[in-house]
């Protein structure tokens, strides 16, 4: 899944500049000071082969050339060959900074910029110009704005579907902590699925995920069913930051009193050597052990692999989260 960056502001720097900018001041200033945590050698079941797909180029190349920053590549993605070699898309909107500091993310972080307002129609020409059936729509947390960019998100989703009606959109927001009424405005734009992730465990958020509430996301979820109980709900986890496979399960539990439809579980990999370590790496067979328990438990769609992410597959995924929704319905 391709995430994309607007950078039609004017006040937008270009990557040589943001480049010359990172050599003055830390990436992560949060982090800077703390202890080396040395990156593991990745097991078998995680590499994968270097994309060299015509389809996969063309996606770079207009990446390049329109100057897009890409979650794909400051995250190092591990799926950025077979995302990009479909062209699935995804936008990050709110600018490329993020008002938190969480251990594993290695997005920007500091105080952001202004606002973009000619964002949303910048993202729907997108939409349309790549003819898009699903797009997933995301943002970095803005704690500095009253409503936490829900506005914006209500504005991007509506520019979208009035250029490209037939595009469903999945949302992927922040947690909206202590901005009151801000769920609501997103949930009124009427995405076809609300995604909001808890990340980890309860135990791990004070170190993990300090400026986060695991019961508030929980909460945020739940609130999501009890305004438009037909909406998708969506949540994911990544494992191998210390958490206890009876911790994982205890997630599940909550997320389905919280009525979420559709569950993913991937393994984190660290960035850099100053984010979280990892602590272990799960087999495939304890992630397909994961899949089939949380089916069990009631979710009508689960990925559950080490190469899983929130984003990846979204399209498929939405069709099939769909038909499993219609089934149960039918039965």
């Amino acid at each position: 899944m391709v995430t994309l960056v607007n950078t039609l502001d004017p006040n937008h720097k270009s990557q040589a500049a943001s480049a010359e900018q990172e050599k003055v001041r830390p990436r992560h200033p949060e982090k800077a000071h703390r202890p080396d945590n040395p990156v593991q050698r990745k097991p078998k079941w995680i590499r994968v082969k270097a994309p060299t797909s015509p389809v996969y180029k063309e996606t770079h190349e207009l990446v390049r050339k329109n100057n897009l920053v890409t979650v794909c590549e400051e995250a190092g993605c591990p799926n950025i060959g077979e995302c990009w070699s479909k062209k699935h898309a995804s936008f990050m909107i709110l600018g490329d900074t993020c008002t938190r500091a969480c251990a594993f993310c290695n997005v920007r972080t500091g105080m952001p910029g202004a606002v973009d307002e000619s964002e949303p129609a910048s993202v729907a020409k997108a939409v349309a110009a790549m003819e898009l059936q699903h797009v997933v729509i995301t943002s970095v947390d803005r704690d500095d704005l009253d409503d936490g960019g829900a506005t914006h998100f209500a504005n991007v989703i509506a520019a979208i579907r009035e250029v490209s009606p037939t595009t469903t959109i999945e949302v992927l927001t922040p947690d909206f902590l202590r901005k009151d009424g801000a769920l609501e405005i997103v949930v009124a734009a009427k995405p076809d699925v609300f995604n909001h992730n808890l990340e980890t465990v309860p135990s791990n958020y004070l170190k993990v995920r300090p400026g986060a509430r695991y019961f508030h996301s929980i909460r945020l979820l739940q609130r999501v069913k009890e305004i438009d109980p037909n909406m998708f709900t969506k949540s994911g986890i990544m494992v191998g930051l210390g958490e206890e496979r009876n911790e994982v399960l205890q997630l599940m539990d909550d997320l389905r009193v919280a009525d979420v439809d559709f569950l993913t579980v991937g393994q984190y990999l660290q960035p850099t050597k100053k984010h979280h370590p990892v602590m272990n790496f799960p087999t495939p067979e304890d992630f397909k052990a994961y899949e089939k328990i949380a089916y069990a438990k009631g979710f009508l769609k689960v990925s559950a692999s080490p190469l899983t992410r929130s984003s990846h597959h979204a399209g498929e995924d939405f069709a099939e989260l769909k038909a499993a929704r219609k089934a149960k319905q039918g039965n």
